[in-house]
Parts: structure tokens; C-alpha cells; sequence
């Protein structure tokens, strides 16, 4: 059973949205590459159309353009897809995957290159009206915990006022 997780990203609006396909749907996309168009009506999303953008494996490892067919290899890089390193002119080797989608890979990325009538992310538009988008929530405000008042200490003239408590002694015994 072949299932991928679509995480589609809409230039327009700057949101991505994460779609769950398998079966015939997800079997539309093997044999695939970065850079490769799709057709929504794989995905049952009619007028869409999309470009695969990369991808992960099953462990993880990032697919990259520039390694061919659908592999894992470890490869020496110095940017880009799969490193996180700063400075110039240092190589890692770090192990990335292939450009073709096969049974392995989990997560496809793609962006949207034609938007079709119904939004992805909930309830169908109207034609020629922009996708009805929630309000904005404003942000919980933290409340300060307040503080417990401490009993007033009372000043040195009035404990000299009061009358001292006196002890009384204690007789030793003879």
C-alpha cells in the first residue's frame, strides 16, 4: 500500500497545506522527479495544477535534484538541500535521496502553479470571489500573577512602645 503525505504550498497566500493521499491517488506520483508538473485531478482537486518541489523518505532523508533515480546515496556537499553549513568552502557528506518518487518516500512537496475554483484548506468560493479566510485570533495577554501582600513590619519607635512579653525565669536547681 503506497500513501504519501502532499505538503502543498500556495505562493499567493505564503500557506501550505498538508493533504493525505494513497492507493490510486498516490500511485499517480511514482516514477515522478523534482521539477515534474501534476495535474489536480490526480488528487481530486479539479483546475489545480502542481510542481513537486522535493520531498523525504521514510528515515527522513531529504530527496535532492541533482542525485538521479530513486536512491539513497551518501554524497560530499558544500550547500543546499540536506547540510546546514555556515562556512565557505567546507564539504560534508551527508546521505540524501534520489529525484524520483518511489515506494519509500513519505512526504512529497509541491507548490501550486494553477489555482482551481475551491480553495484547499475548506468550503468552496464563490466564482470570482476570493477564498473566505478565518479572522485573525489576537493573542492571549499573560497575567501577571499578583503578588502577596507580606504583612507591614512595625517600625522600631513602636516596638520600643509596646510592652515586651517577660520571661520568666527559669530557677536553678541547688
Amino acid at each position: 500500500m503506497v500513501e504519501f503525505k502532499l505538503s502543498i504550498g500556495d505562493p499567493k497566500s505564503g500557506k501550505t497545506h498538508q493533504i493525505a493521499v494513497s492507493e490510486e491517488n498516490a500511485n499517480s506520483l511514482l516514477g515522478k522527479k523534482i521539477g515534474d508538473t501534476i495535474k489536480g485531478e490526480a488528487f481530486d482537486l479539479a483546475g489545480y495544477e502542481f510542481e513537486i518541489t522535493g520531498g523525504a523518505d521514510y528515515c527522513g532523508f531529504p530527496m535532492r535534484k541533482d542525485i538521479e533515480g530513486p536512491v539513497r546515496k551518501q554524497v560530499l556537499i558544500t550547500t543546499g538541500v540536506g547540510t546546514r553549513n555556515r562556512e565557505a568552502g567546507i564539504r560534508l557528506r551527508r546521505t540524501v535521496c534520489g529525484n524520483t518518487i518511489h515506494e519509500r518516500i513519505t512526504q512529497v512537496s509541491m507548490k501550486i502553479l494553477k489555482h482551481g475554483k475551491t480553495p484547499l484548506g475548506g468550503a468552496p468560493a464563490a466564482e470570482g470571489e476570493a477564498p473566505a479566510e478565518k479572522p485573525a485570533e489576537e493573542p492571549k495577554k499573560k497575567e501577571k500573577p499578583k503578588k502577596e501582600e507580606k504583612p507591614k513590619e512595625h517600625s522600631k519607635e513602636e516596638k520600643k512602645a509596646a510592652p515586651k512579653e517577660e520571661k520568666p525565669a527559669e530557677k536553678k536547681a541547688e
